[in-house]
């Protein structure tokens, strides 16, 4: 569903775990089971939760309360939500193809949500030296970079881009940029074109986003 750990489970309720949970948490409660508490524990309620929105054993994604891919009427290749820590990933027809965790900005320099366009796309080194000339740091921006936009031309300062930390991937610690996994940020790249409409929302209740859709 997208709500990974690095390296994947590693059989010990850890804090990854628990901010793993808390983001499915924050879901939930959205996604009609106003019980669950946004409290990183596995409690019953969540459990119910999460037998109910899990895909079926050894299937990946989510068939039940995605985001519409429309935001204020006009069709949007990705969905980003900020409080979820996810990124859904849309075809051209509209059709989900993958939901990829990320990190987003601070409370003090935060993700600021709207419609937003890809401006332009940096392969690797393009994007190494963006990050040598930023931040002194080739490898601060991982393997590639979409600069972003508002809709209305006017730049964001905001970047969806990969990352030389994942283990802090589900959390609250860029500068507003949306940090993804280098072998997520990979698939965008190749995926999103210049122009592409991008949807950054706080959550999937966001009333700009169309009706929630259930697939398969």
């Amino acid at each position: 569903m997208g709500f990974a750990l690095y390296g994947g489970a590693d059989g010990r309720y850890g804090p990854d775990t628990a901010r793993a949970l808390r983001n499915f948490q924050v879901h939930a409660a959205g996604a009609g089971f106003p019980g669950v508490r946004t409290s990183g524990v596995l409690d019953a309620v969540t459990l119910r939760a999460l037998e109910a929105l899990a895909p079926a054993p050894g299937s990946r994604g989510q068939t039940r309360t995605l985001p519409s891919p429309f935001y204020a009427g006009q069709a949007v290749r990705v969905v980003i939500a900020l409080r979820e820590h996810r990124t859904f990933l849309f075809d051209p027809e509209g059709r989900l193809v993958d939901i990829f965790p990320n990190a987003v900005g601070t409370a003090a320099t935060p993700t600021h949500p709207g419609l937003k366009v890809v401006r332009a796309k940096l392969d690797q080194v393009a994007t190494e030296n963006a990050g040598a000339r930023l931040w002194n740091d080739r490898h601060v921006f991982g393997a590639r970079l979409l600069d972003l936009s508002w809709v209305d031309g006017h730049r964001s300062g905001e970047e969806l881009h990969g990352t030389s930390a994942p283990a802090l991937l589900g959390g609250d610690v860029s500068h507003g940029c949306i940090r993804h996994a280098n072998e997520d940020i990979l698939v965008l790249h190749d995926a999103l074109a210049v122009g592409d409409r991008i949807a950054v929302v706080e959550t999937l209740q966001d009333p700009h986003l169309g009706v929630p859709v259930t697939v398969g």
